[in-house]
């Protein structure tokens, strides 16, 4: 068991302050585009590992790799957060088999979850790129492919295949209580 005071010292040390500091940008970024309330939420970040970079602005954590902040989870064996020269979030890189990525957009359209086994998030553009088995569902539909890309800013998805796979759509029968789908 560790005395109290050097217990203390671990968690008040100013890398781990950045390198929680840099896991709480990267779920308010993502949260940005979902509920309001879940940019309200504490993040809670978990892994095995943690490294800082203060020369390349670089973050990376390692080992069962978790976020939680409100309805947005994400998971990964790896996580790497760059930062721009300003020390705002450029980009961040989850790998595992699978990573993967949920939260509940809003309450019309649900939960939304991906996985595969590379998800690259484009603070600038918006842009999640799931790639190598990737699979994003929603709404009981679902796109599967070798890369996929959704904008978080427009709502757009975009499939592509892999060399000898095809793209794979599924839609949900549609409610036939909905003005306007009723046969």
């Amino acid at each position: 068991m560790r005395p109290a005071c050097l217990t203390n010292r671990v968690f008040a040390h100013p890398l781990l302050v950045k390198l929680g500091a840099m896991g709480a940008l990267v779920a308010v970024s993502l949260s940005a585009h979902a509920l309001p309330s879940d940019a309200n939420q504490p993040i809670r970040l978990l892994a095995d590992k943690a490294t800082y970079s203060e020369r390349t602005g670089v973050t990376s954590y390692s080992g069962n790799v978790s976020i939680t902040q409100g309805t947005l989870k994400m998971t990964a064996e790896n996580l790497t957060v760059n930062l721009t020269p300003t020390r705002a979030i450029d980009s961040a890189v989850a790998t595992g088999s699978p990573a993967t990525i949920q939260q509940i957009v809003t309450q019309e359209k649900g939960l939304a979850k991906g996985q595969a086994n590379r998800i690259d998030y484009n603070v600038k553009t918006g842009i999640v790129t799931l790639t190598g088995n990737a699979k994003l569902t929603q709404n009981g539909g679902s796109f599967s492919g070798n890369v996929i890309r959704y904008s978080l800013k427009v709502g757009d998805i975009e499939a592509t295949a892999g060399n000898s796979q095809r793209v794979e759509l599924v839609f949900p029968p549609q409610d036939s209580n909905r003005v306007g789908l009723r046969r």
